[in-house]
């Protein structure tokens, strides 16, 4: 989002619900997503690892009703009241009023803090213009009779207004404002709300987590966080983005939902509305393979299709995809295998007949604790050709050499190139060649091409 510390972590959810049975049966897209990026033994910087996550989909009020609340958030108004007290006078070279103080006391504002954080949503929004050492009264004269869209327009910039203002103080706590991010994702995806204790050790947890903090910084940030989350989510409220939900916790207002799905979805997150995932349920699995291979299907979409089917009829369609289907279908199918548990046992153990996908299925099956056959070192060999087919197929070259970096250390990748070689697949010369011309390390990339022309002549 807008401003994110620590690679934009979004709580782990599953950890505070083992540490405050409060958040009932959330969906399965509040389990744990840790970012970051990965580099590989090369030093080359790989497209970091499931960095787009995937939020529950949301119904939104519709775009008049969220655009008649905007001019009654509390900031824009004060926003407006400082435009009109401004009105046509000097600012210093930076900008800004001479005498903050003037207008905090005129206003009645809290202090300098709120008064910049007006100021920079007046500027910015156009309800001032600053020029050549004099700010004027701007173009933007915001009122209740404006378009749907030219008010939430507004209400978007002034949201990442105040967001970006995490940079340097919003909250008055450095540790929140690092975090602020992701604690508005975390609401976004609970949307019932969560409270405060719950929001605190969220905070402490992934502050730690991404700073290493030690033992005697969090037993003192532990004390202190409480009183300081309370006053940044009455300057959220304040805000327009946070409120107070029947049972007493913080929640986004259906302002904020609908601004934080904005910021979610700049960042490349799948935040979908329900109408746009209901469409989905409807498809058949292979039609749902095909959207997914085409990007225009997120995980929210798989979530919504899987819900809709009995666990052991959605996998067996998916296996008879995936068996009579190319590299990328069975990835693609495989990774919605994935989202299934025991009950689907009955079509993976049939699946252990096809040629195509048996080492899927007996993978599945061993990850859940089923019996299964064991796999050999060059069934893996195979699974992981096969994996970086799926990702060739699908234009991901790139992830596909990270892909493969991330099977073996260093020196080891020679070895695994040799042991593809050997192995019975169709795309082995395709991953080689892939390997051959792409791969950054030029030891790596020469054994893949030798191993391709060994592969050919044999």
């Amino acid at each position: 989002m807008a401003k994110s510390g620590n690679s934009g972590n979004v709580f782990d959810i599953g950890e505070l619900r083992r540490l405050v049975d409060e958040l009932g049966t959330a969906p399965r897209e509040l389990r744990a997503a840790v970012l970051g990026e990965s580099v590989t033994a090369t030093g080359r910087a790989c497209p970091p690892r499931g960095d787009a996550l995937s939020f529950p989909p949301v119904d939104l009020a519709a775009d008049a009703e969220l655009a008649a609340y905007v001019p009654y958030v509390p900031l824009v108004i004060d926003a407006q009241r400082l435009a009109a007290w401004t009105g046509a006078r000097q600012v210093t070279p930076e900008g800004l009023l001479p005498d903050p103080f003037a207008p905090c006391a005129e206003l009645d504002l809290p202090g300098p803090g709120r008064l910049h954080l007006l100021w920079v949503v007046a500027v910015n929004t156009g309800m001032l213009r600053i020029s050549r050492g004099q700010v004027t009264p701007g173009p933007l004269v915001l009122s209740p009779d404006l378009p749907p869209r030219a008010l939430l327009g507004f209400w978007d910039g002034v949201v990442m207004d105040v967001l970006d203002r995490a940079d340097d103080d919003l909250t008055g706590s450095p540790v929140i404002d690092d975090h602020l991010a992701e604690m508005l994702a975390t609401l976004y995806a609970v949307r019932e709300g969560l409270s405060t204790a719950t929001l605190v050790k969220g905070i402490l947890q992934s502050h730690q987590v991404a700073c290493g903090a030690r033992q005697a910084e969090m037993r003192v940030l532990a004390r202190e966080l409480p009183a300081r989350l309370e006053s940044a989510l009455s300057l959220l409220d304040y805000c327009g983005l946070v409120e107070t939900s029947r049972a007493g916790r913080p929640r986004l207002t259906p302002l904020g939902m609908w601004a934080v799905r904005q910021d979610l979805m700049r960042e490349g997150h799948d935040a979908p509305t329900g109408a746009e995932v209901a469409v989905f349920t409807d498809l058949g699995a292979a039609e749902l393979v095909e959207a997914i291979m085409a990007g225009s299907a997120a995980p929210s979409a798989v979530t919504v299709w899987l819900e809709s089917r009995h666990p052991e009829a959605a996998a067996r369609e998916l296996v008879k995809v995936a068996a009579s289907g190319t590299a990328g279908r069975r990835g693609a199918a495989g990774t919605i295998l994935e989202e299934l548990g025991p009950e689907a046992e009955a079509p993976l153990r049939e699946a252990l007949s096809e040629p195509a996908m048996w080492r899927y299925a007996a993978s599945w099956l061993h990850i859940r604790d089923l019996p299964a056959p064991a796999l050999t070192p060059a069934d893996n060999t195979w699974l992981a050709i096969d994996s970086l087919a799926s990702l060739l197929e699908r234009g991901d070259a790139s992830e596909a050499v990270c892909e493969f970096d991330a099977l073996e250390p260093g020196e080891d990748l020679v070895r695994v190139i040799e042991e593809m070689a050997l192995v019975d697949h169709p795309d082995t010369f395709a991953v080689l060649d892939l390997l051959g011309s792409r791969h950054g390390d030029a030891a790596v990339a020469k054994a893949a091409r030798k191993a391709a022309m060994k592969a050919r002549s044999r």
